[in-house]
């Protein structure tokens, strides 16, 4: 880690990445455009394996754009034990979530702009790959996601677990679809054309994909 970083108003408050520093995150299934923000802001961010896993999080889940508005999508897991770190997490395939999830992407962006041109580099994880454990499949559609928006940023996994990390800025709780965007005083909504916002208004920070399907090339404008 860098140590040559700076923070005002505490530890947990607006980190100023772009003069220097690292940045901590937690695994994300096709994480929120504010996940992707950290990642080409800081030079150096370290995404968290050895954590207890946090229900409700984007760790497991994305929210996407629906006709009927916003929708979550939850990756079901295998029944664990309580304080289980978040690399042991197994994917479970009682019932085909596969699927559920491309219909759902399929409802909600067949419409839009750059669908047709991704969906080829997504379908497959849809369709004929599984994955046990979660960190897996998290690390695999983001290189996907980097390699579509032809970026890569600088980052590397945990080898232990820190509750704190007094050397760099720790996302692990503040990005959370429980905790306002405000709160990340660093972070800028950049509003931008979404399929079904004549009916349900913008809807800031996403899914990643939601960025994606909607602006294609321009994606980086918005992050």
């Amino acid at each position: 880690m860098n140590e040559h970083y700076q923070t005002v108003n505490g530890s947990n408050s607006s980190p100023l990445g772009r003069l220097g520093g690292a940045a901590i995150l937690s695994t994300a299934y096709l994480g929120p455009i504010q996940h992707y923000s950290k990642l080409f802001l800081y030079p150096e961010c370290t995404i968290e394996h050895y954590e207890h896993f946090t229900k409700q999080t984007y760790r497991s889940r994305c929210d996407v754009y629906s006709p009927n508005g916003l929708i979550t999508l939850s990756v079901p897991l295998v029944k664990r034990a309580k304080r289980q770190a978040v690399k042991d997490l197994k994917i479970s395939y009682d019932y085909d979530w596969q699927l559920l999830h491309w219909r759902t992407l399929e409802s909600g962006y067949r419409r839009s702009p750059f669908f047709e041109y991704y969906e080829d580099d997504f379908y497959p994880f849809y369709s004929d790959k599984k994955y046990d454990f979660l960190i897996d499949l998290n690390e695999d559609l983001q290189q996907v996601v980097l390699e579509l928006l032809k970026k890569r940023p600088n980052y590397d996994f945990s080898t232990e677990y820190h509750k704190s990390y007094p050397e760099a800025d720790d996302y692990r709780e503040i990005i959370s679809p429980k905790v306002p965007l405000e709160t990340d005083t660093l972070y800028q909504i950049r509003p931008y054309s979404q399929v079904f916002d004549t009916r349900h208004g913008f809807i800031p920070n996403l899914s990643i994909v939601d960025l994606l399907f909607n602006q294609g090339p321009r994606a980086t404008e918005f992050i």
